[in-house]
């Protein structure tokens, strides 16, 4: 018994997909008896051959599972291709032992690769990221039946099926009835195209006026510092040095013990230093 083989043009679904379609529908379902065959040779032996005549006798499978997949508005060879992944992975961990048909076993790997496949490329933005999430958004898909928001009873009535809080599924709903938005806006004269990405996300840092200005107040601000820390006496331009400015600050305690007072009379220093300084700069920025 072997399946034969197919020209290799024909087994790639994104040539030419009803061509594709057709070739693997002629392909020969395999027998309960011709499976296990196959599968023991794999198992037991690792013979690729064995290996490729049950990916190629079951590809017409993934194309089944794949058209219910027709509505995320993605290419069905895309999908297609990404089932046959799921297919080649399931074949390959496939256990003759169990008991259970091929096709049983597969079908999980091949809805789980092309559920990863819509969920990465179904919108720029990921709408969902853990396992709960990606059960609520294809069961919620699947449960809405029509274009309009569910009403509270029905929000209720999927959240209950599912197992989550109904904030949950409303989030999700959200998340599905999104659309993208083009960064630089349409290309065409329509008053919407103002309201782009592109007009408010600017990323105006590396502006040459911009990083002039804000070398100008840092200089200006460095500069008003250092003169009223000047206007200080000694001790209280050490405090506020020591309390704010220097790399490891000192505590009330350790300035008390320095200057030999309480650390309350150096928490009243701090704060009357500090008013002078805020006031010093004040004058100069209003000047």
């Amino acid at each position: 018994m072997s399946t034969a083989l197919q020209p290799v043009h024909n087994l790639s679904p994104g040539a030419n997909l009803e061509a594709y379609v057709q070739t693997v529908s002629s392909i020969p379902i395999l027998s309960v008896e011709e499976e296990r065959e196959l599968a023991d040779r794999l198992y037991y032996h690792q013979d690729l051959d064995a290996a490729r005549q049950l990916v190629m006798s079951h590809l017409r499978f993934v194309v089944h599972i794949a058209r219910s997949y027709a509505g995320y508005g993605l290419a069905q060879a895309d999908l297609v291709q990404e089932g046959n992944v799921g297919l080649m992975k399931a074949v390959k961990r496939f256990n003759p032992e169990m008991g259970v048909r091929l096709v049983s076993f597969a079908v999980h790997w091949i809805r789980a690769e092309i559920h990863e496949f819509i969920l990465r490329n179904w919108r720029i933005v990921k709408v969902a990221t853990t396992k709960a999430q990606r059960k609520l958004f294809f069961n919620l898909r699947s449960a809405k039946k029509k274009l309009a928001w569910l009403n509270q009873d029905e929000v209720d009535a999927v959240a209950a099926d599912l197992g989550v809080a109904a904030r949950e599924v409303r989030e999700m709903e959200s998340r599905l009835y999104g659309q993208d938005l083009g960064f630089d806006g349409a290309s065409d004269d329509d008053d919407d195209a103002t309201y782009a990405p592109v007009h408010y996300l600017e990323d105006k840092r590396y502006d040459p006026a911009v990083q002039m200005e804000n070398a100008d107040w840092a200089d200006s601000s460095t500069q008003q510092l250092q003169e009223g820390l000047a206007q200080l006496d000694e001790r209280s331009r050490d405090i506020l040095y020591q309390r704010w400015l220097a790399e490891e600050k000192a505590t009330l305690h350790e300035l008390a013990a320095k200057y030999q007072v309480s650390a309350e009379r150096i928490r009243q220093l701090e704060k009357n230093a500090m008013n002078k300084l805020k006031k010093q700069i004040n004058i100069d920025d209003a000047a």
